[in-house]
């Protein structure tokens, strides 16, 4: 039926539980704004707190460390290694949201941690300008950065990096090994390597926006066009009635004898004002169309007069030709009943519906229903899943012209319609089209 799948595709699908890793996945390579945590766009309240945790760890297993490392080892002092200790990890909570304030703050503690080292009583052999704690925490610092500045700003942190550790090694203790190459080679790795996740979920998102826009701008044209082909129907209808008034005003002199002037005079006026608009309306049909025939094939068959109720039963005919099996209950008087555009409306329903079925459902039992009564018109289209032995598909996709169209027509008579598929694997499309004027001008 009517773009079915479109309509199915609001099911939920099998294995969506599967795709919550992926999920979390795109949120890692597309972290939050530079105003927000990392993580902050995660599904999961879990996954939101996750760099939190993260960063507490190292922090509550750094501190301690380097505490001792600093105390034991390199024999520091307790107020130094306490001092650097405190600075040099702390700030990794910081990372979280501000992880270039961070980065600024640890730079210097472990480059003022260098420089301290240098006084110390057993810094030979050890090393140095960055310990390894100092190293550990400085790439988790570029984790968080990398996942949030721009490529300018790695690129920048990266290369100050290099330039403090090349100037710490001419204050370079005896004995010791040196770290400063190990951090910057260590430092750009990391950088490079989240910086460019970064980079794939940026574009990710700028070809998400894009698809999203152009979908927008699908759908927007297929409304203008489903719109702009209504109205070129609509036209021959009220042309119709227009030529009718210019005929009967023309004549009314001739048929009615003895008319006084004045009235003559008013049923010319009638008739020339008819005749104007009649010449308006063209001229709005000829942009409408945009074809620019004059009376060639193409622009011939817009002349042709417009299908109504009463050639729905031709319409089906013509679709049980091609092999589709349709029955139809077709109330009598229904054409005569409806006014010109529900007439036309409810002709283009079916035909719309039928089209439908038969690419998406070959060989599906249909049956189409229009009755009547005083108020409106009710136009029924079921069909079944389509035959087993039937021909493949023609089309496994809807362009979404037919629901858009159908929801165009009976919003132009004031009526309602309801389309869906049924639990049987078919579709249903049911249009309420009222016959009084008062819902046709209040539409």
């Amino acid at each position: 039926m009517s773009d079915q799948d479109e309509a199915r595709s609001g099911t939920p699908a099998p294995g969506k539980a599967s795709r919550a890793p992926m999920r979390f996945t795109a949120v890692l390579r597309t972290p939050a704004r530079a105003a927000e945590p990392l993580f902050a766009q995660a599904p999961k309240a879990w996954q939101r707190m996750l760099p939190y945790v993260v960063a507490g760890i190292f922090v509550v297993s750094l501190l301690p460390a380097t505490i001792a490392v600093l105390t034991n080892d390199y024999k520091a002092g307790g107020g130094w290694a306490g001092a650097l200790g405190v600075a040099q990890t702390v700030p990794l909570l910081l990372a979280v949201t501000r992880p270039l304030p961070a980065w600024a703050m640890v730079l210097v503690a472990d480059t003022v941690g260098a420089v301290v080292l240098t006084h110390a009583d057993e810094v030979a052999g050890h090393a140095w300008p960055w310990t390894p704690m100092s190293i550990v925490g400085y790439l988790v610092l570029m984790v968080c950065l990398g996942l949030r500045a721009s490529i300018r700003t790695l690129v920048g942190v990266w290369l100050v990096t290099g330039a403090v550790g090349v100037v710490l090694g001419f204050f370079e203790p005896d004995g010791v090994t040196t770290t400063a190459a190990l951090l910057f080679v260590l430092s750009g790795s990391f950088l490079a390597v989240t910086g460019a996740l970064r980079g794939i979920g940026d574009a990710q998102q700028r070809v998400a926006e894009q698809e999203s826009i152009s979908e927008a701008e699908r759908a927007r044209r297929t409304l203008l066009e489903e719109r702009a082909r209504i109205a070129r129907e609509l036209h021959d209808v009220v042309a119709h009635h227009m030529s009718v008034i210019t005929v009967q005003a023309d004549s009314a002199p001739y048929r009615l004898p003895g008319l006084p002037g004045p009235v003559q005079e008013e049923f010319a006026a009638i008739a020339g004002s008819a005749r104007e608009s009649l010449s308006e309306m063209r001229r709005l049909l000829t942009v409408l169309r945009g074809d620019g025939t004059n009376g060639e094939a193409g622009g011939a068959g817009e002349l042709a007069p417009q299908p109504g109720i009463g050639r729905i039963q031709q319409l089906v005919e013509a679709t049980v030709r091609a092999g589709q099996p349709v029955e139809l209950s077709l109330a009598a008087g229904a054409e005569r009943a409806a006014p010109p555009a529900v007439d036309l409306s409810a002709y283009r329903i079916v035909q719309e519906a039928l089209a439908n079925v038969v690419r998406h459902a070959p060989g599906a039992e249909t049956r189409v229903s229009v009755t009547h009564d005083a108020a409106e018109v009710l136009v029924l289209v079921v069909n079944g899943p389509a035959a087993r032995d039937a021909a493949r598909a023609l089309e496994s996709s809807g362009t979404g012209h037919g629901l858009v169209g159908m929801r165009e027509r009976v919003r132009l008579t004031g009526g309602t319609l309801d389309t869906g598929p049924l639990p049987d694997g078919g579709f249903r499309v049911a249009a309420r089209l009222p016959l009084n004027e008062a819902s046709e001008e209040a539409s």
